[in-house]
């Protein structure tokens, strides 16, 4: 999927409805008691995600780490932190996107998911997706990719180029956990997130 084909649809008149709210509620009832994989054991909070329901856009991350499992919510250590910067500067406030993971309790010792636990809760994000009907999606690591979009290739080779999930544009990018480990991409991460703010018609930043 090329850049140059990317054509932002217009926002429908079911984006101001309650459906997305009505979506969510009954996905976050549905996930709070949800015990299909062994993550549910070890959590002390479910992190369900959160932000505008009705968001143009929408990050997802591979899981909660520490910070999110004892807050219950996502994104909000170091790495959140920055996730939060990135999204200022795309010229949102964090309430104006939406925030998920692949999975929505926390892995033992903050590693990555293991592909069962993955698909047992891959079908609470289809259903938080189809709620939001986001105009495009960020994908945050390798991951994630991974998890959503069936794709094996490191983020290296993924990141900076569309792709798409049920017809909505996407774009992976680094996580910020790394960011934070490999400042030197930055830059990269930064020209990824101005591929996305052209497409959504967000004004770019002038050089000075």
């Amino acid at each position: 999927m090329s850049e140059a084909k990317l054509v932002s649809p217009p926002v429908s008149e079911a984006a101001a409805s309650t459906a997305p709210l009505d979506g969510l509620a009954a996905c976050m009832q549905a996930a709070a008691g949800c015990g299909k994989c062994r993550l549910g054991a070890t959590r002390r909070n479910m992190v369900f995600g959160e932000g505008d329901p009705h968001a143009a856009l929408m990050f997802i991350g591979e899981g909660p780490g520490a910070d999110e499992d004892q807050q219950g919510r996502p994104f909000v250590g170091k790495a959140g932190q920055l996730l939060d910067k990135m999204i200022v500067a795309m010229g949102y406030a964090r309430e104006e996107v939406y925030i998920a993971n692949i999975v929505k309790c926390r892995p033992p010792g903050n590693r990555n998911p293991e592909p069962d636990e993955a698909a047992a809760c891959i079908g609470f994000l289809h259903a938080q997706i189809a709620a939001v009907s986001p105009r495009a999606i960020v994908l945050l690591g390798a991951v994630a990719a991974r998890f959503l979009l069936q794709r094996q290739e490191g983020i290296t080779r993924l990141r900076g180029n569309w792709t798409e999930y049920n017809g909505i544009p996407v774009m992976p990018t680094y996580h910020p956990s790394f960011l934070l480990r490999q400042e030197s991409a930055k830059r990269d991460a930064w020209s990824d997130l101005k591929q996305v703010m052209a497409y959504l018609g967000k004004p770019l930043p002038v050089r000075r």
